[in-house]
């Protein structure tokens, strides 16, 4: 099972943390998707359970930060200078079996209830 929170409300400029607890079992990759009204859910970034390497997708490079906390099965994602462009349905998503670089949705099996956020300009 996974859990979200932290989202909400913010101005164009500021900042969110999400955060997401992992619990029933552990995980190899976990990382973030989100949806748009309208449009198909997209890849945010993941993070490698081995050695914590991330990888993000091109729009939110330099903005948003992933991070892990493997002793407590959570996995953070820190959004700085958001855009209302970023305004979307964020997803937690985790692999029980992938361990390798890619940010298809496809080989992330477990997934949370998401959590809006929402960027006014």
């Amino acid at each position: 099972q996974l859990v979200e929170s932290g989202g909400g409300l913010v101005q164009a400029g500021g900042s969110l943390r999400l955060s997401c607890a992992a619990s029933g079992r552990t995980f190899s990759n976990m990382g973030w998707f989100r949806q748009a009204p309208g449009k198909e859910r997209d890849s945010v970034g993941i993070i490698r359970k081995s050695d914590g390497i991330t990888v993000y997708t091109d729009s939110v490079k330099g903005r948003f930060t992933i991070s892990r906390d493997n002793a407590k099965n959570t996995v953070y994602l820190q959004m700085n200078s958001l855009k209302p462009e970023d305004t979307a349905v964020y997803y937690c998503a985790a692999s029980s079996w992938y361990a390798g670089s890619s940010k298809e949705a496809g080989r992330y099996d477990y997934w949370g209830q998401g959590t809006q956020v929402t960027v006014s300009s």
